[in-house]
């Protein structure tokens, strides 16, 4: 389940699953990054076009850094919801920032981002789509408006 809950941020709910977890119970460190790319993708759709759209103009998002910092342990079955937003917006990169946090408790989990490079259909480092550029610059500029507001 995700909703768009500013003009610059979506959030993404669901539990965690079993298969992401070790003997423990405990949440594996890299099913984060798979969860900052599930609310990247609700992040894209809330924008009104996901990555279906993105790719439909001949140019893909490459991950080009990865980042996340982990407070408290994600366990099996928790409800959990993940924040994102664009925090930077340039004419061939974009960068996404996000918040990890228990549904019920609040309780803060992990925050991380991820640096995407533009690329074409051959790979090759090309401007982000008009469009797409826009759209995102607006997101960042609402969220510098609520900051400062």
């Amino acid at each position: 389940m995700s909703k768009l809950v500013a003009p610059d941020t979506v959030q993404t709910s669901f539990h965690v699953r079993f298969a992401e977890t070790d003997a423990m119970g405990i949440v594996h460190h890299a099913a984060y990054l798979v969860w900052f790319e599930e609310s990247r993708s609700a992040f894209m759709r809330a924008q009104g076009a996901g990555y279906v759209e993105f790719s439909a103009e001949g140019a893909a998002l490459a991950v080009s850094e990865a980042y996340v910092r982990h407070l408290s342990p994600a366990y099996y079955d928790r409800l959990i919801t993940v924040s994102c937003r664009v925090s930077e917006v340039k004419s061939r990169k974009i960068n996404f920032e996000y918040t990890v946090f228990e549904a019920e408790s609040g309780l803060l989990l992990a925050t991380g981002y991820t640096r995407h490079i533009c690329i074409d259909t051959a790979g090759a480092v090309t401007r982000i789509p008009e469009k797409w550029r826009k759209l995102w610059a607006e997101s960042v500029a609402a969220a510098a408006g609520m900051r400062s507001g």
